[in-house]
């Protein structure tokens, strides 16, 4: 194992995929210049620009070409620098590359990777900070993958960029500096399987991306009292490990789903009502999930944080979800 930050490992799976396969090339905004968060440094200088290539800034032309592309045999990465800013390119990952394996009966198929930076990081304000996977989870023909961790940074982008179909791949921001161990050797993590980041009996948490940590702090704050959470990664939201989460759920009774995003139709939703539809007769108290509330992210720090999902708001819905429940 090795020490490497979630930015560097995710640059390390291109540079590994780039060297393995050369039908895979990136493209985007200013990627000769390492790219806005320097997740593509140096890397034009190693590869050419033929293979790493600057483009307009026209998002939607960024990504018709990357189709394009992915349908004439290539393995594009394609750069959308902020989540945000992958709007203006819904059409074409929506409407073309998602449904073209269904439309050509098989026949053709759309392997690229869609990188789109997701969540909030030091007050980037309204347009620059939002989590928007609810958006391509609904998608029918998309894949959809978080990573938390540097390792699975370095492994879920490497399956991504493997993978035939279309792959709408979420980092977050605020998780660029964040360090943890790595396989120093060829690492992989398969695309639709959680991770059980902390074992625990008492009550189940659910989530993924840049929650995970929060998540994880809250538990054990609250080993101390006694209670025992388990903590899933989802790590892929499509598709999701349903089992993982419905054998956690199934021997706790308990569940808390936790988003950074909105709330209001929010992937949790889905969570909470398939463990809601599947386990109802085992479950010892109402499914809960936890996210923002539905109002722009501010600029102001303070503003910022009525937004964010803190670890005393995780701690305080754990803490309800274990409360006796009052039979009248």
């Amino acid at each position: 194992m090795m020490q490497m930050t979630y930015l560097d490992a995710g640059r390390r799976a291109v540079i590994e995929e780039m060297e393995r396969d050369a039908s895979v090339w990136a493209l985007g905004e200013d990627l000769g210049r390492g790219g806005v968060f320097g997740q593509y440094r140096d890397l034009q200088e190693m590869f050419g620009k033929g293979r790493i290539a600057d483009t307009p800034i026209s998002e939607a032309c960024i990504m018709g070409a990357a189709v394009g592309a992915a349908m004439t045999g290539t393995r594009p990465i394609v750069e959308m620098r902020f989540s945000d800013f992958a709007l203006c390119a819904v059409d074409e990952l929506v409407n073309q590359a998602a449904k073209a394996r269904f439309m050509f009966g098989g026949q053709m198929r759309v392997p690229l990777v869609v990188r789109e930076p997701i969540g909030m990081w030091r007050s980037s304000a309204a347009q620059h900070s939002q989590s928007l996977e609810s958006w391509y989870t609904h998608i029918p023909g998309l894949v959809v993958v978080a990573p938390a961790t540097p390792a699975d940074n370095l492994g879920l982008l490497k399956s991504a960029i493997r993978s035939d179909d279309p792959v709408v791949y979420m980092e977050h921001k605020n998780l660029w500096a964040l360090e943890g161990p790595v396989p120093d050797g060829e690492h992989l993590v398969p695309l639709g399987k959680a991770d059980v980041a902390r074992a625990g009996r008492d009550v189940t948490i659910v989530t993924w991306s840049g929650m995970r940590h929060g998540c994880l702090r809250a538990a054990e704050a609250l080993a101390g009292e006694g209670i025992e959470a388990e903590v899933i990664d989802l790590r892929t939201l499509w598709p999701w490990d349903r089992d993982t989460v419905f054998d956690s759920v199934a021997s706790t009774g308990r569940l808390l789903v936790v988003q950074e995003a909105v709330s209001v139709s929010g992937f949790g939703a889905e969570i909470a009502a398939s463990v809601a539809e599947a386990l109802h007769f085992q479950l010892k108290a109402a499914v809960r999930r936890l996210g923002a509330p539905r109002i722009p992210i501010a600029y102001s720090p303070g503003m910022e944080d009525q937004a964010r999902v803190s670890d005393e708001a995780i701690i305080a819905a754990l803490r309800g979800l274990m409360a006796p429940v009052a039979v009248s």
